[in-house]
């Protein structure tokens, strides 16, 4: 088989490379969604060689998605123990949220001024579907649309680094509302509560939407704080 010979005289390839899946990406979002939906508990150990095991895959892949979800907040680890869920205490969450709660009543009054008439109006269709959706979607797709609702008005902002930081912090958010969520009695009564924090953008009220904002969260803050007290 003859070799092409480049323009610059170097032999080209007679191949191209072949791409290989991410495996380690797709082993970390299958542990980041049975940690999500509550299949592994907080406190419960991870076990590599059984998880291989189940996902057809060896060891390696599952222990640097651990190593990720670690840098994400989901998972602990300790000399000679291996990986565990982390557990979530009342202190973790109300440090949690007393940073979110800045960074969105800040990324609120930006998106004000910057995002278009359009944009704004659109989160009150976003609104509409959780509601809709609310009592018949699995609870980690509640909390995504919830999540989703937030980070849109994140987006909203105009500011790149806002926005990188919500999106930095949104997995442990994630956490801590899968934890809660299903505490809840009247599913839709929950997502209409982003209806003021909407109607207040379409208006561009700073005032307003920063006040339904922090109610909002305060609440939730509150809620979950109260769960993890032991």
């Amino acid at each position: 088989m003859s070799t092409r010979i480049s323009p610059s005289g170097a032999a080209a390839p007679a191949f191209s490379s072949i791409q290989v899946p991410d495996l380690v990406g797709v082993v970390e979002t299958q542990l980041q969604d049975a940690i999500l939906s509550g299949r592994i508990a907080p406190g419960e150990r991870i076990v590599e060689a059984e998880l291989a095991r189940q996902m057809g895959v060896s060891r390696a892949p599952v222990r640097e998605a651990a190593r990720r979800l670690e840098s994400l907040g989901l998972l602990v680890s300790r000399p000679r123990h291996g990986f565990t869920v982390r557990t979530v205490s009342a202190k973790q969450v109300c440090d949690l949220y007393d940073v979110r709660i800045q960074l969105e009543l800040l990324g609120a009054a930006l998106a004000c001024q910057h995002a278009s008439d359009a944009e704004l109006a659109g989160l009150d269709a976003r609104v509409d579907d959780m509601v809709a959706r609310a009592e018949v979607l699995p609870s980690a797709e509640r909390v995504a649309l919830d999540l989703d609702f937030h980070f849109a008005i994140s987006a909203l902002s105009g500011n790149h680094y806002l926005h990188r930081l919500f999106d930095n912090m949104q997995t442990e958010v994630r956490m801590f509302l899968a934890l809660s969520e299903g505490s809840y009695g009247d599913l839709k009564a929950l997502a209409e509560t982003h209806r003021p924090i909407a109607h207040a953008l379409a208006r561009r009220d700073v005032e307003a939407v920063q006040h339904a904002l922090r109610f909002h969260l305060e609440d939730a803050k509150a809620h979950a704080a109260s769960l993890f007290k032991t």
